[in-house]
């Protein structure tokens, strides 16, 4: 084995194409050596005017033999799946490998036989995987072969820039953090210490130090990383197009693409402060701006608010203030208003539904403007965001230095605008979880609960997942710290005063000559220790209660620290919104790779079973503080009520704890969380994870299910599903993948009966976060058990999680499900499968839309089953096999009609599923017995949750009571008619008896109360953020113009519709009233839908 650096060396291949940036790639070549480099440049010139002047004299020096070669290009093109595009880049380096060094020359091969072996060494390799695989492999290493191109002039370029030396300036969000003294939590003391080391390329230079040999790390560390050189490819912003939906910024993994809405005034005033910081005087520009902004507001209203082009719009709306002005300044405002424009640069804003025309519709001049901004430090260039977005207002844009310029200048722009102004709040109460949960993430605290700048792979399903949960965290406990400042603040000031009052009660007034005789003594000032010296001489009155004294002021001395702990800190920046323990496995190597910490938080790790143990260790400890500043709180406000007393009283608090906190109390206790995967939970930790729900104690544990061990290669886990492949469950000839059942976290959660379960995915964003907050509040463990996509190890495209993990759920591969044991007595009341489609069938269903033989448009409805979503993923791929279209025949069954054959049935039958190829044709794709399993096993799962909630043949019980009641009236109406006009008396009991036995009412079906109004959607305002459709898809739909209309105003809850009309983006969506009055909770439900009517 080579333990030394890599000198001497023949060929050197580098695939990144920004590798100068930040490496030299020519180090250890040998002289006459080659060097093959990723470049989509077009000629050889600009290639080599690419490279910094030092490399080509370098070069030059050397006789280095330089090729260039478009690796992603030919990916690209020739990757049968898209999530092997990047993947695939390597294999043309290797036939431009074999191109351009000297190997063929010395094995004495010529092109033939290259190709030959290539072949062969390739079907040995991926031959179990299927021709196509094989093919496309060597398809793309001959074209790497063919398409490389050798640097022929090579003559030093004078005009080449050449890059200064790196240095370490100081990163751009560590600025943003206040120091700390130098102490053991200061990042700025470790970034000079260390971090600045490693931004150098330094990191082995790290000098001898303490805190190193302790392994401890400040929080928030990860913003010395800067990942510019990670992409080569960024997303664009499209402003016009945008409809402030939110889905990019919910779905960012790297909290790199955050949202803001700001006033106009905002925006203004932060142009004018960016000028004034440069000691720039403005004279006119704050009244002009006033002028500017009522013009523009005009300017947009009247190109009719939504989509209008706000960038022009101000340029237009400039341009008129300086021809209006006086002739006298106008010069002056124009050279004031040229320095407005270019701080305010690039940045752009867009009109939308939400933030402009709605509020301008209810209170005029009080739109505010949105803005999507990228994080350069932070994107990894995964292009999740772009996957999500159906308004096109993102696309994907090559990168490049000017590139890089405009990113950085604009994320400067975002950094000096001020958070999202509360007056743009679509939430009413974040704790009853009302209004637009995801746009808690337009608070810039809330978005940056994670810094990033951490190790994990681009898309990582993971940390989406913990990007919404930390900033659900952060979004509860700020707002509860605020109002407990202003209560310590009340309290601190009301003390003092009592203690002021208490230490002046014995003076007594009313012994005005001794009180003159004092203020008339010239001989000495006149303090309160003389005045009560000259009226009570004895100091009987005057006598001061020492236990007392001491017992307030150290009181107030608590209350005084915690204030301070609260607003400052050791670090400068407050208490802390929560704390980790991380297990041991994916997330705590791309968490905690040393010195990049991505937490803003405390956060230790151990070992890889023992999270939750440890978990609640620190709980105990934790809660033993905050009791003692909760004690310390609730003796204050006894005292200043008169009511405390130490009898009464101290044996209480001397054994306070978490127990006794009240419900305000607890909820301001920041919460202990232990994370782990798969492994560490499901499998070498599950005990204590069992003993941690069995105690009660209430931790918080996040599980990010992966499937299988993603940190060490990708291991078959117990919560793996049937049929999935990954080392130790391969696919040959003796086994086919995983056979055990998976594992359910879920239920064996409910069957401790102790905790919170919250069994969710971030494809229902929504239903996690109402979830996240539901199990954060309870006074019970919670466990959140969260599927994950894991980009390398299922086999998805970096950009998939979104679409992956809606289409598992879809699927019944991983339903949702909560169960909260407050919520009632028996298991059918705690638990709750909302969220999840069409939850009375077996399988929900999809359009596919495909070409036929004539390349007309056509399209079916179909199931999706969990064979779907197992052929989209690379884990499951060699279950699976194309029909050619000549060979189907009457034997191939539909999946969902063959797993409802008998067992003897199936024989003979081969079952498929629809698809569509390249050409969007119909294809059929037959599936091995393996998925059959699978897919009987996944509806079984349902079938039994659905079983357990009570959802199987559920009979709406109301409805029948509400249905038989109306029959009832009917039936005697009529009667009573019949027998005013026949006189026969009997046939009221016939009535009564024909109306005892009417049919029930069908399910779900309840009677409509008698003023009943349904709800209703001005359809031409939407906006196809696909909320509605989403939480209530019985209710509504999208017409052929994907307009969201109402298919069946009683086709689901009521609460469906106030949720779904509470995250409309465009407020189109009126709820009416409920058409069942006995649905739980109904008369705020009717509270909250009045602001929307």
């Amino acid at each position: 084995p080579l333990n030394c650096e890599y000198n001497y060396v023949d060929v050197v291949l580098s695939p990144d194409p920004n590798v100068f940036g930040h490496s030299n790639p020519l180090a250890g070549l040998k002289k006459g050596g080659t060097l093959i480099i990723q470049s989509s440049l077009e000629t050889e010139a600009e290639v080599w005017n690419s490279f910094p002047r030092s490399m080509q004299q370098q070069a030059v020096d050397n006789d280095i033999q330089i090729y260039y070669i478009d690796g992603f290009k030919i990916a690209r093109e020739e990757a049968s799946d898209p999530e092997l595009q990047l993947r695939m880049q390597g294999n043309a380096f290797q036939g431009a490998f074999f191109a351009g060094s000297p190997l063929m020359e010395v094995a004495g091969l010529d092109e033939k036989k290259l190709f030959s072996s290539i072949e062969m060494q390739l079907e040995e390799k991926f031959g179990s995987k299927g021709r196509r695989v094989v093919e496309d492999n060597l398809r793309i290493v001959r074209r790497g072969f063919d398409q490389i191109h050798k640097i022929t002039h090579r003559e030093i370029n004078m005009a080449v820039i050449q890059p200064s030396s790196k240095s370490a300036n100081l990163p751009i969000m560590l600025k943003q953090l206040p120091e700390a003294g130098g102490g053991i939590s200061d990042v700025h003391r470790f970034w000079e210490q260390t971090g600045s080391f490693y931004a150098q390329g330094q990191g082995n230079n790290n000098l001898a130090d303490p805190y190193m040999a302790l392994s401890l790390v400040p929080a928030t560390t990860g913003i010395f990383r800067d990942m510019t050189q990670i992409r080569f490819e960024y997303p664009q912003w499209v402003a016009d197009n945008c409809t402030a939906c939110g889905d990019c910024y919910s779905v960012c993994p790297d909290s790199a693409i955050p949202g803001l809405v700001n006033s106009v005034s905002e925006v203004f005033a932060t142009v004018i402060d960016r000028i004034e910081r440069d000691s720039m005087l403005t004279i006119h520009l704050r009244r002009e701006t006033r002028n500017v902004e009522k013009r523009l507001r005009e300017i947009i209203n009247s190109q009719g608010g939504d989509g209008a082009n706000v960038r022009q719009a101000l340029d237009q709306a400039v341009l008129e203030i300086i021809r209006d002005s006086d002739a006298e300044n106008r010069e002056a405002i124009e050279k004031e208003f040229g320095l407005f424009m270019e701080k305010l640069g690039t940045f752009d804003f867009s009109v939308t539904k939400p933030y402009w025309s709605t509020k301008e519709k209810k209170q005029p001049n009080s739109g505010g403007l949105f803005s999507i901004t990228i994080n350069p430090y932070t994107c990894k260039g995964c292009m999740e965001c772009i996957d999500v977005c159906d308004d096109e207002a993102l696309v994907r844009k090559p990168q490049d230095n000017d590139a890089i310029e405009r990113l950085q200048n604009d994320w400067a722009f975002w950094l000096d605008l001020p958070t999202s102004n509360e007056t743009f709040s679509r939430i009413d109460d974040l704790d009853e979880k009302i209004g637009a949960l995801e746009t808690m993430l337009l608070d810039k605290a809330n978005y940056n609960s994670i810094s990033c700048g951490d190790g994990a792979c681009l898309g990582c399903g993971e940390k989406t997942n913990l990007h919404l949960f930390t900033g659900t965290v952060t979004a509860l406990m700020q707002s509860r710290v605020k109002q407990q400042l202003s209560k310590l603040d009340d309290l601190i000031a009301r003390l003092e005063l009592h203690i002021r009052l208490k230490l002046a009660e014995g003076v007594d007034l009313g012994d005005t000559s001794a009180i003159n005789q004092a203020a008339n003594n010239n001989e000495q000032d006149l303090s309160l220790s003389n005045l009560t010296s000259s009226i009570d001489p004895g100091h009987e009155k005057t006598l001061i209660d020492k236990g007392w004294l001491q017992q307030m002021t150290k009181l107030l001395e608590q209350l005084r620290d915690l204030h301070w702990r609260y607003r400052e800190g050791p670090t400068n920046n407050g208490r802390a919104e929560m704390g980790i323990v991380n297990a041991t496995g994916c997330t705590s190597v791309w968490g905690s790779t040393f010195p990049y910490n991505p937490y803003p938080f405390p956060w230790t790790s151990n070992l890889f079973q023992d999270s939750p143990s440890v978990a609640m260790g620190l709980f105990e400890g934790h809660m033993t503080k905050m009791a003692d500043s909760f004690k310390a709180i609730r003796i204050a406000e006894l005292e200043l009520a008169g009511k405390y007393s130490a009898a009464e009283h101290d044996n209480f608090f001397q054994y306070f704890n978490w127990k006794d906190f009240s419900d305000e109390e607890w909820k301001l206790c920041p919460p202990v969380v232990s994370i782990g995967g798969d492994g560490a939970m499901y499998d070498i930790g599950f005990q204590n994870l069992s003993r941690a729900m069995a105690s009660g104690m209430p931790i918080k544990v996040m599980v990010l299910d992966t499937q299988v061990y993603s940190n060490t290669g990708g291991q078959a886990c117990t919560s793996g599903f049937v049929a999935q492949i990954a080392d130790m469950s391969p696919y040959g000839k003796a086994f086919k993948g995983k056979e055990e059942m998976r594992k359910e976290m879920g239920l064996i959660g409910i069957a401790h009966r102790t905790s919170y379960i919250l069994s969710g995915s971030p494809s229902n964003t929504t239903h996690l976060i109402e979830g996240y907050i539901d199990g954060l509040n309870s006074r019970r463990p919670a466990l959140f058990n969260i599927y994950s996509t894991c980009q390398p190890e299922h086999g998805v495209a970096d950009d998939a999680t979104s679409r992956q993990s809606k289409l598992v759920v879809e699927s019944r591969g991983y339903p949702l499900m909560k169960y909260d044991p407050d919520a009632g007595e028996t298991i059918e009341e705690c638990i709750d499968l909302e969220g999840n489609p069409s939850i009375d069938q077996d399988w929900p269903t999809y359009t596919l839309n495909y070409q036929d033989e004539s390349g007309n448009s056509e399209s079916m409805e179909l199931p999706v089953t969990f064979a779907d979503f197992a052929a989209s993923e690379g884990r499951f791929r060699k279950h699976f096999r194309i029909a050619p279209r000549d060979a189907w025949n009457d034997e191939m069954i539909p999946m969902v009609d063959f797993i409802d054959f008998e067992e003897d049935d199936r024989d003979g039958k081969f079952p498929y599923i629809w698809g569509v190829n390249k050409k969007n044709q119909l294809i059929r794709v037959l599936c091995s017995q393996e998925i059959v399993n699978s897919t009987l096993e996944r509806r079984q799962y349902w079938r039994q949750l659905k079983g357990i909630a009570g959802e199987m043949n559920k009979v709406d019980i109301n409805g029948i009571i509400e249905q038989t009641k109306v029959d009832m009236a009917n039936s005697l109406s009529s009667t009573l008619l019949t027998m005013s006009a026949s006189g026969d008396a009997s046939l009221l009991a016939g009535s009564v008896a024909s109306g005892a036995g009417a049919a029930p009412a069908a399910a779900g079906q309840s009677a409509a109360a008698g003023n009943h109004e349904p709800v209703w959607i001005e359809t031409p305002e939407c906006t196809a953020c696909d909320e509605c459709t989403d939480i209530a898809p019985g209710i509504f739909k999208y017409n052929a113009d994907k307009l969201a209309e109402v298919i069946n105003p009683t086709g689901g809850k009521y609460k469906d519709i106030v949720r779904a009309a509470e995250k409309c983006t465009a407020g189109c969506l009126h709820p009416g009233t409920p058409w069942d009055m006995n649905e739980k909770d109904i008369d705020k439900l009717i509270k909250r839908a009045e602001k929307y009517q």
